[in-house]
């Protein structure tokens, strides 16, 4: 295989793009943790949890070194410290006053990401001190790789993405309320503190299926950037949830067609990428503000009244 080069022929570079299987099946598991990520993040952005997904990420670093080091799957190490960390947390904040949805228990929530997050953060380099094999692969376990996507691996994120979207058809409506007024959600009998668990639960799962694509230091990109540029543009719920599944298949596409013609890794154009969309969403936002209010009619000055 030459080394390829990115040329102004569109149709030819996508040829190449797809003349080799480990690149289609890197474009189909991209595909499905584009979706996954744009949807859950949606819903993390909206409560305000960045802080729930940027510590959950961290913990799939320890997972997969601590997996390598066990001698078992990478990807069991994803799924087992993400899944542990989301729970850890959403055990300890659900203990503040009003869940981890209300106002307040955010204090107790974030002091409980943060414990998690060093924890893990230790216990990662920990398992990379006592397994030296794993730092050879350590550049792609934190910054991601479209390599050594095979087939299987394709099915598991398939089957990760459907229970995840099939869960969130299921409590969305009721998850959305409980994330914009957790006090009328349990008003109206929602079960509030059992979505914050449930939804650190999902969060876990889907930030260990995009961590085997993304790394564990940028899986955050993806769930924050498409999701934060689409509620930036609107605020309108439908249209921004479609609107952030868009950004990040485009996020993802481009930053997997781009690292495949270079020599950097996926990681850093999906930041790059997602990194433009959230500021080109923000100014375009400040500019429509800016023309509404131009072609706002100007209010009559007061009249003095004269006794």
């Amino acid at each position: 295989m030459n080394n390829p080069t990115l040329t102004w022929n569109l149709v030819h570079d996508v040829h190449e793009l797809l003349a080799y299987q480990f690149m289609v099946n890197a474009l189909q598991a991209g595909t499905i943790v584009a979706v996954m990520a744009a949807v859950v993040g949606w819903y993390m952005v909206l409560r305000r949890q960045s802080f729930a997904g940027h510590t959950t990420a961290t913990m799939a670093f320890p997972g997969a070194a601590g997996a390598a080091l066990a001698g078992l799957p990478t990807a069991l190490g994803y799924y087992l410290a993400c899944g542990i960390a989301a729970l850890a947390i959403g055990r300890s904040s659900t203990g503040g006053r009003g869940g981890a949805g209300g106002r307040g228990g955010r204090g107790g929530e974030s002091a409980a990401i943060g414990v998690v997050q060093i924890a893990g953060l230790a216990l990662g380099f920990l398992f990379l001190s006592l397994y030296s094999g794993v730092l050879e692969q350590l550049e792609a376990l934190l910054f991601g790789t479209f390599l050594g996507i095979d087939r299987g691996q394709v099915l598991t994120l398939a089957l990760v993405a459907l229970a995840v979207l099939a869960a969130l058809a299921v409590v969305g409506r009721p998850l959305l309320l409980a994330s914009l007024d957790p006090e009328a959600a349990s008003a109206r009998g929602v079960p509030v503190r059992a979505l914050d668990v449930g939804f650190l639960a999902i969060l876990g799962l889907t930030v260990a299926a995009t961590s085997q694509i993304t790394g564990t230091l940028l899986v955050f990109a993806l769930l924050v950037a498409p999701p934060a540029a689409a509620q930036a543009l609107t605020p309108r719920p439908g249209l921004s949830l479609a609107l952030s599944v868009v950004f990040a298949l485009l996020v993802m596409w481009l930053g997997l067609g781009v690292s495949y013609f270079s020599i950097y890794p996926l990681g850093f154009f999906i930041t790059s990428f997602g990194f433009a969309l959230y500021v080109a969403a923000k100014l375009a936002r400040r500019a429509a503000d800016a023309f509404r209010h131009e072609r706002r009619p100007s209010e009559p000055a007061p009249v003095a009244v004269v006794a």
